[in-house]
């Protein structure tokens, strides 16, 4: 392999995942196939213990395409995983705009909070929650993209609407980001923790809504002005 190609092969984004080019449209369809059979492996038995042999029987690809494609078992699983990460919270709307026009406030923090909840509690996500918090000590670019993330798609734009509802008066938050770290801690975070590390816990809908809603009103006793 020329310096050139080596280089290309040994790319790498800001976090350290391996950036993978594209393929053409006859190999597209077998990295799909590989990403496919690799996620469910990974989610299956962790980094350590899952088997390249059962990422080639369930990818119907052989193991000399999938290190062509990847180059190694370590940058398949930066690759796959680092790839479904961003799309974790794809189905979270932004926050900003419609917390900051809300006539009822806690109404609105209440429906938004629970519906990051729904989504963040889904089998598929808590799956790779866990797989990440094992791995992190091994691959700890992974925990910083998920940082990442989670903060430019539900954080960030939460913490704009709290910037402007302090300006305004409605809140008493002058660190909107602490503000918003704090209201997720106490809504999302409780039934999130519980299914971390309690995958078959029970956790119906009215205990959600009872859930998410005392943590709203625990946020807004220290952050609503009168």
């Amino acid at each position: 392999m020329g310096a050139d190609a080596q280089q290309a092969a040994d790319a790498i984004d800001e976090y350290g995942i391996p950036i993978i080019p594209d393929p053409a449209d006859a190999a597209s369809r077998k990295r799909q196939a590989i990403i496919d059979a690799a996620l469910a492996e990974f989610l299956a038995e962790g980094y350590s213990a899952a088997s390249m042999d059962a990422i080639t029987r369930g990818s119907g690809v052989s193991k000399a395409t999938i290190y062509k494609h990847f180059g190694s078992k370590e940058r398949l699983f930066l690759a796959v995983i680092g790839g479904v990460l961003p799309k974790t919270y794809a189905d979270l709307e932004p926050s900003n705009s419609t917390i900051a026009d809300a006539p009822d406030l806690r109404a609105a923090l209440v429906r938004l909070t629970t519906d990051w909840a729904r989504i963040l509690l889904r089998p598929d996500i808590m799956s790779l929650r866990r797989l990440v918090i094992g791995e992190i000590d091994r691959f700890p670019q992974l925990g910083q993209l998920w940082y990442r993330v989670s903060y430019d798609m539900n954080n960030g734009p939460l913490i704009e609407a709290f910037t402007e509802l302090n300006a305004r008066g409605v809140l008493d938050a002058p660190d909107p980001a602490l503000a918003v770290q704090q209201l997720v801690a106490a809504t999302v975070g409780v039934p999130q923790l519980v299914r971390t590390f309690s995958p078959d816990a029970e956790i119906d809908d009215a205990e959600l809504t009872r859930v998410i809603s005392s943590g709203v009103d625990l946020f807004l006793a220290r952050y609503a002005r009168s």
